[in-house]
């Protein structure tokens, strides 16, 4: 039999949307936008904070003056769903990267034959990763006007937030794509 130089399609964009859901996971982790609270009381109308899972940001939009940093007083770091992100997102991040290592070892474009095995071992492992950081990302959303805010003011979703589900969708998606490759393994057995 004639071994064939490609790579299966699966495992392309396997290893196309996965790095893509890693750099929109990393940024919604790092970028202090979770959460948008606008017209709070006795601040200035165009003040706004911007809460993420590891700092709070003030932004005066009118001059885009930013100071990060700022002091949690409603306990908003201690809310369960943030602790959970604070928790899980990194935990994704590493998973992730780990997946992706597994998986170019699975697909080696340069071999004569993809290790379907190896590449649907990681298709797992991204795909978990995805998940891991959906979880914290939709209860998030869920438990968006719950969380503590000054009175009377606005909240919105943050661009980050968006960010991360959008990332974990596209691990989520990559990972299912190589894990295709098992069914290379049954077949050949």
């Amino acid at each position: 039999r004639l071994a064939s130089m490609r790579t299966p399609a699966a495992m392309i964009v396997g290893l196309v949307l996965c790095p893509c859901g890693l750099l929109l996971t990393l940024t919604g982790t790092l970028a202090p936008k979770w959460r948008q609270v606008s017209h709070l009381p006795d601040q200035p109308v165009d003040v706004v904070w911007e809460q993420g899972i590891w700092d709070i940001c003030r932004e005066r939009q009118s001059t885009h003056d930013r100071l990060c940093g700022q002091a949690d007083e409603l306990g908003y770091f201690e809310q369960v769903p943030v602790r959970v992100a604070q928790g899980l997102m990194p935990s994704s991040l590493v998973l992730t990267v780990v997946g992706l290592v597994v998986a170019a070892l699975g697909v080696r474009c340069w071999q004569p034959e993809p290790r379907h095995l190896v590449a649907g071992v990681a298709g797992l492992v991204l795909l978990l990763s995805g998940l891991m950081s959906l979880v914290p990302s939709s209860w998030y959303t869920q438990e968006l006007w719950a969380l503590p805010a000054a009175p009377g003011s606005t909240l919105s979703v943050g661009y980050s937030l968006v960010l991360s589900y959008l990332g974990s969708c596209l691990e989520i998606l990559g990972g299912l794509a190589l894990a295709l490759s098992f069914h290379h393994c049954c077949k050949e057995r």
